[in-house]
């Protein structure tokens, strides 16, 4: 498994759905026919006439139709108070999100309406996207005659699984001379089940669960299977070694000594600096978001416009299309042998079949309106954690 084992959620990537931008014309249009060089000669006898069945009146014919007017001075100063409205609350707006950003948007108010605002969105679309970490989408919104910005910002987990095995950390345990560092990291991992959330594979109701579940229903049924007792005896590790350490990494007692077991750790090699620097960042991660989770800005991919998503009922979305956090985040056996390569395999020809992935995003609505102290640094520096103490552990 390497870093968190890139590239398992599919061998195609995502590819989200496109929504037209306009309606299609039309196909099928009148059709002229073409003159004729020649008169065309038929039968000289007047065709027999023909009535209606039915008396009709000529009231039709007197009736007044008023004509089309052309917009006059009224309707010409209306259009120009909604036109100046539209540009007053766009750039009250963008003066929200630049302070926000902190970018300088090129001036554009000398252009006139709607170029102006056209070079404003493209120039604070791109200064965005070199600013912002999470940058994903910018919307104009107008709603009840307002008009207001509205940015995604979005962790991208780049088709990644985050998966912590704790059988390697069992053996850490083990060792004498690597004894204090597994105590750090069974500190680190008690921090991310307990406080951050992250599923165990133990727990009847987690997803990795039912795989292993699966695993061993499929290997039941062939005992003539090669490799049948490695893998019986893999099944039987993770199931042994995952109760063991379920209980220990569920101990609270591991986050009451976290701090005391930084202050006298020394670390003796490379691999206990490293287990030291991530114990570090974690503790502080521990201190600054003592109970947020990683779960708390989950949505899925296509969740663009948080009005919208409220409208048509984004938020009870169609699990099965989308591969929820909960399935590529999670604690699990170990990354190597015969059943990590069933279970892969099992896992990435699952996610084959999904449409897009869930994951963290905000949104940030520049209406004049105070801005929530929402973030997404928190799920930032967590996922760079799992990455590290993915690559430490195996």
């Amino acid at each position: 498994m390497k870093n968190a084992t890139k590239n398992h959620m599919g061998h195609h990537p995502t590819v989200r759905r496109q929504k037209a931008k306009t309606t299609a014309p039309a196909v099928n249009r009148l059709r002229t026919m073409d003159a004729s060089a020649q008169r065309q000669f038929g039968n000289t006898e007047r065709p027999t006439e023909i009535s209606a069945c039915f008396p009709t009146s000529d009231a039709f014919l007197k009736t007044c139709f008023m004509p089309l007017l052309k917009e006059n001075d009224i309707t010409a100063k209306q259009s120009q108070r909604r036109i100046a409205k539209t540009e007053r609350d766009f750039y009250k707006s963008l003066s929200q999100l630049a302070e926000h950003y902190e970018i300088q948007p090129m001036p554009t108010k000398h252009f006139g309406y709607p170029y102006n605002i056209r070079l404003a969105l493209m120039d604070v679309q791109k200064k965005l996207k070199a600013k912002t970490e999470n940058w994903s989408g910018i919307q104009l919104i107008e709603k009840e005659g307002n008009t207001y910005f509205t940015v995604e910002e979005r962790c991208n987990t780049g088709a990644t699984l985050f998966y912590i095995p704790v059988v390697p950390l069992y053996r850490l345990l083990s060792q004498k001379i690597h004894r204090k560092a597994g105590c750090l990291l069974l500190s680190v991992c008690s921090y991310l089940y307990r406080n951050a959330g992250i599923p165990y594979y133990r727990i009847e109701d987690s997803y990795l669960y039912w795989n292993y579940e699966m695993l061993t229903d499929w290997m039941e049924q062939d005992a003539e299977m090669e490799d049948y007792f490695l893998c019986k005896k893999e099944l039987q590790r993770a199931e042994l070694i995952g109760d063991l350490m379920g209980q220990k990494i569920s101990d609270p007692r591991n986050l009451l000594f976290f701090e005391h077991r930084l202050k006298g750790f020394k670390p003796k090699d490379q691999f206990d600096k490293a287990c030291f620097a991530l114990a570090k960042e974690v503790f502080a991660l521990y201190s600054q978001y003592p109970d947020e989770n990683i779960f708390r800005n989950a949505h899925h991919n296509n969740a663009i416009d948080p009005e919208t998503m409220a409208e048509d009922g984004y938020n009870d979305y169609n699990e099965e299309n989308v591969v929820t956090m909960d399935k590529y985040i999670s604690f699990f056996a170990e990354s190597e042998g015969v059943v990590y390569d069933n279970l892969v395999s099992m896992i990435n020809n699952e996610f084959n079949e999904y449409a897009e992935a869930q994951e963290p995003i905000i949104f940030k609505t520049f209406d004049g309106k105070s801005l929530l102290n929402e973030s997404l640094d928190f799920e930032n520096n967590l996922f760079n954690v799992l990455n590290e103490l993915c690559r430490l552990l195996n």
